[in-house]
């Protein structure tokens, strides 16, 4: 019986292939830091694989899970493929047609595989959601180690521990650039965790205090312009992140146009709860939020406490009374006992009929000049205010 042996392409063809893949790493990597930019600074921006409530980007780069030590996770992903990129052109040496430094690439591509599987676990158990272009990165990164593998299964025998032994000499003879490159390493690490801008933290704008309040004939709540030339009326739930990127977004404009914007704030919790369009759990607690929101509007303490629930992490999974009472120098025990009263269960049952009847059926859903908008104001609805 014959055998017949593999013979292995050339060690350039490999080199490109995981040249490719790496290239291919960097650019998904790089249009992943532009989306999750872009999804807390762009007030119309949504991803094209945003295509449902498990498969989406957005909710993916929304997510707290989304930053690593202070930095986006695809932006440590950009700095992770460009250092593989620097590794295979030192470890290629193209007179003796081989490459070098396989048991440092084989570990790098058992590390990244290893980080793949475990932010695929983060989706899966704690977002709820997956990440089309993240799992693409997953894919990559498993046939990196898999071209790591199989190149020195293929031109080399020697044992593991002997290819460290090689790989420690390589690095050697690469003394300045393995200096130099380190550096460069630790340099841009620390420059990341210490100086890139938390864009992702949304807050009103410092000046949110001298901005003019009141109330509405109805009784709700406004802020901005006493005489305004457009007035917007939002209907929103607290525990909706496109809600609080646009009303904070909204409240950096009236800081900037204080004369000319007004927004009304309306309740909408999408609260099974509460709401009668919500037939399964989808904003769990933003119902009771709701409530000490009106609560707190009923001592004209609104705006303060609006700022704080809009930010109020659900990730302990309960809302905690009393820490959201001695934030603001309410009594627990009262508060705790009025957000249930009839008279203020009213007020925000109030708000979810005016939504209905305004046909909203998702949050956040703005009125403006008569015209209803879910999800976004037009951008030339805001132009107006630089005329």
């Amino acid at each position: 019986m014959k055998s017949y042996h593999i013979k292995p392409w050339p060690v350039f063809v490999y080199f490109v292939m995981i040249i490719s893949l790496a290239i291919a790493g960097l650019l998904v990597s790089t249009y992943l830091s532009i989306s999750h930019f872009k999804n807390y600074t762009d007030i119309g921006y949504k991803s094209f694989c945003a295509v449902s409530k498990s498969i989406n980007c957005d909710t993916v780069s929304q997510s707290p899970y989304s930053i690593f030590l202070g930095v986006p996770v695809p932006i440590w992903g950009v700095l992770g493929y460009i250092l593989i990129i620097i590794i295979l052109f030192f470890s290629l040496n193209v007179k003796e047609k081989k490459m070098g430094a396989l048991s440092t690439l084989l570990l790098i591509g058992v590390l990244y595989s290893a980080i793949g599987l475990f932010l695929g676990i983060i989706s899966a158990a704690k977002i709820h959601s997956y990440c089309i272009m993240c799992i693409v990165i997953y894919g990559i990164n498993f046939m990196l180690f898999y071209m790591f593998w199989l190149i020195r299964r293929r031109f080399e025998k020697d044992s593991f521990i002997n290819l460290l032994k090689k790989d420690f000499l390589f690095w050697k003879k690469c003394k300045k650039m393995v200096i130099t490159l380190g550096t460069i390493s630790i340099a841009a690490f620390l420059s990341l965790m210490f100086f890139f801008p938390h864009y992702w933290e949304l807050s009103p704008p410092l000046n949110a205090k001298d901005i003019k309040t009141g109330y509405t004939e109805g009784g709700y709540p406004w802020i901005g312009a006493e005489n305004p030339e457009l007035t917007i009326t939002e209907f929103a739930d607290y525990q909706c992140f496109q809600c609080r990127k646009l009303h904070f977004f909204l409240r950096t404009l009236i800081a900037t146009y204080p004369d000319k914007l007004r927004l009304i704030h309306r309740h909408f919790p999408m609260d099974h709860k509460f709401n009668p369009i919500v037939k399964e759990p989808l904003s769990p607690g933003s119902g009771i939020l709701a409530l000490i929101a009106i609560y707190a509007s009923e001592k004209n303490r609104f705006w303060e406490i609006n700022d704080l629930l809009y930010t109020y992490d659900m990730s302990r999974g309960a809302i905690y009374l009393e820490e959201i009472a001695e934030s603001v120098n309410f009594e627990p025990d009262k508060m705790a006992a009025e957000i249930n009263s009839p008279r203020i269960t009213q007020k925000l049952y109030r708000d979810i009929i005016a939504g209905l009847k305004n046909n909203i059926y998702g949050t956040p859903s703005y009125l403006i000049n008569g015209q209803m908008y879910t999800g976004y104001i037009p951008k030339y609805v805001l132009d107006s205010l630089r005329k």
